[in-house]
Order: C-alpha cells, then structure tokens, then sequence
C-alpha cells in the first residue's frame, strides 16, 4: 500500500544557488539534494537547473541521483536560465538520462508562466510556445523505454492567466504559493486549481521560506499550509508535496524542522486509495 511519504519529492538544487538569490537568507547552505533528502525523510527528486548550474552533461549528477525513487529533470530550468528560453530546452538530454537510469519518469516545466508584473506589460504568456510544448508531451509519452510524464510549477498568482491550454498539455501539476501572505487563501487556490485540472495528477509545492516577501515563514504559516496538504492529500485531491529544498534545509530555519517533523509523523500513513491508483507508475523499486 503506497504511504504518504511514497509521494513526497524533495525541489532538488545545487546547494548555495538560493543564498545567491536571495542573501537575506540566514546561515549558510552545504546540503546537496541527496543530502537534503535523507535528511527531511523525501525518496524522490525533481532535480531542476538554477544559476546553469548543473549544466549539461548530466552524467555526474545523475549517477548522484541513482537512489532515489524517481526523479523528475528541469526541462527548462529556472527562470534565470535564459539559454532555455524561446523554445530551447535541455530535454534531449534529460531524455538520455533516461535510457541511462530507470528512476527518471519525467520532466518538469520550472518558472514556466511570467510574473505578474511581466504579463501585465504585455510580455509572452510562457517562456515557449505551444508547439514546443506539445513537441516536449510527445518526446515524453513516446520515450522508447517507458512513458515520461510532463511536470508544471504554477503559482497561485498564475491561476487565472490565460494559459489552459499549456495546463491541458502537462500531466502532473504542482501548485506553488509565492508569498506567505497568500496561504491565507491556500484552501481555496487548491480547490480553484483542481477544478482547471479534471484528470490530471496534482502536487503542493511547499517552501520552507518566504521567498516572494524574503523573509521566513511564521510557525503558524508552516504548520497551517502542512495541515491543508495533509485535509487535500487525504480527499485524495493531492497526491503528494514537493518541499522546496535543500538548499534551506541546514540553514537553522523553524520551518525546516516543522516540516520534518511532519513528514517523520505523517509520512507512514497509507495513501487514500482514489490518489493511489491516480500515481500508478512502473518505476526502480527500492
């Protein structure tokens, strides 16, 4: 019987790029994804490019990767990996990551829509277009080994851009809060994101920091937003959380303590039956 824990994935990045980011964060980062993982108790990765880094080949990072569950590789990168942008992408090599390690079962489309203040000056609704995308899905689905799966990150901020019809082309969507501020309303952005995503499978993206008002996260924002993930996963409306990331993990936050706190005592509990069969997949058994 699949648990909870089964479907928690770790955000994973090259230790270090978020303090380059965002140097209000405090202490310092050594953590590597595995070592983030083992750490909070995660089995799986979405393993996604920052600052180029890593850059392609794969081939030293993936073998990295090798005990993992499964991993899901950036398509794209993150937003400031401006190589990827205009329809250029590092999936030709993600997809030979694939032949090489069974665990890998997708890809992952990363600051895939733009900011609210890049739409409203009338900038390009996605960082590729629709045909690159729907080329992406048919690479993915076609992949000679196995079928790969299509990934999105959507901010809550982004639900009512006009962008369904990139949503209707992914297959697993994952739904972000930006600011802490907004988790006040995190129970009805997971209800508005499951209504634009009839069928499709769905995860929580939860930071361990304030990144959109770069500050931390209170207690009582931690343990609020883990609470609805735990009511949404067991109405079988998510079927998991991707914990954004290692790179926050040894760097003395609360947050990070109350979230592995929660994956300790949550994670064993057996996965609603309605989201298990939703997640059924073949993949490296452990």
């Amino acid at each position: 019987m699949k648990t909870f824990q089964d479907n928690f994935w770790l955000w994973g990045q090259n230790a270090g790029t978020h303090h380059a980011c965002y140097p209000e964060l405090p202490g310092s980062n050594q953590m590597e994804p595995t070592e983030g993982a083992a750490y909070l108790g995660i089995p799986n990765c979405c393993r996604v490019v920052m600052l180029d880094k890593p850059a392609p080949p794969f081939d030293d990072e993936a073998q990295k990767l090798s005990g993992f569950r499964q991993v899901v590789w950036s398509a794209i990168g993150a937003g400031g990996v401006e190589r990827n942008n205009n329809d250029q992408s590092d999936l030709d090599e993600v997809l030979r990551q694939a032949a090489r390690h069974p665990n890998v079962t997708g890809a992952v489309l990363d600051d895939f829509f733009p900011s609210v203040e890049g739409f409203d000056a009338g900038g390009q609704r996605a960082r590729h277009s629709i045909r690159s995308i729907e080329t992406m899905r048919k690479k993915l689905h076609e992949f000679p080994q196995r079928r790969l799966d299509l990934w999105l990150v959507w901010y809550s901020y982004q639900l009512e851009f006009p962008v369904q019809d990139y949503v209707d082309l992914c297959d697993v969507v994952t739904l972000w809060t930006w600011k802490g501020s907004d988790l006040d309303r995190l129970d009805e952005n997971i209800e508005r994101m499951a209504e634009l995503t009839p069928g499709k499978r769905r995860l929580a993206g939860c930071y361990l920091w304030n990144y959109g008002e770069r500050t931390e996260l209170t207690r009582q924002q931690m343990e609020s937003q883990l609470a609805s993930y735990q009511h949404w996963l067991n109405e079988g409306v998510l079927e998991g959380v991707v914990f954004c990331s290692n790179c926050v993990a040894d760097c003395g936050l609360e947050a990070a303590e109350i979230t592995k706190r929660w994956i300790h005592e949550v994670g064993p509990q057996p996965l609603p039956a309605t989201a298990s069969s939703r997640t059924e997949m073949t993949v490296l058994a452990t």
